[in-house]
């Protein structure tokens, strides 16, 4: 295996790890939402609601960290793979057009992580609207 190959493959590899971590948090955050409207439509006692919500604050803790450690060993290749790419033709320097060329809002670790933080904050709602409604505050 050759330098180009190894580097290629541990992007791949990470690549397709980060992409499929993220479409599982996605489906799993369906299902928590849909337990948390459950709760909320059949009345459930508050403190279930705490729970859903904590789930909810706990998944969207440890998918931001795999993501992190995702996008960390990405990044490992890529000063690789830039080096490798000053043999080719320069409209094939891919990893180095993206450098220069990308929005610092037009990625996907925006999209991941907003979603990843959107359903942090729905969930520590939840818990906090759990508390409230135990205490009979709302």
């Amino acid at each position: 295996m050759n330098e180009q190959q190894y580097l290629c493959d541990h992007y791949r590899f990470n690549a397709e790890q980060r992409l499929k971590a993220f479409n599982f948090f996605v489906v799993l955050s369906m299902f928590a939402d849909g337990g948390v409207f459950t709760a909320v439509e059949k009345g459930f006692h508050p403190l279930i609601l705490v729970l859903l919500g904590g789930f909810v604050v706990i998944v969207s803790a440890v998918f931001w960290v795999m993501d992190m450690r995702s996008r960390q060993l990405l990044s490992l290749a890529v000063p690789g793979l830039r080096a490798v790419e000053t043999q080719l033709p320069e409209a094939a320097r891919v990893f180095t057009r993206d450098l220069y060329s990308q929005g610092s809002c037009i990625r996907y670790t925006v999209a991941i992580r907003a979603l990843i933080l959107g359903q942090f904050l729905c969930g520590s709602a939840v818990v906090i609207y759990g508390f409230l409604a135990y205490f009979s505050i709302v």
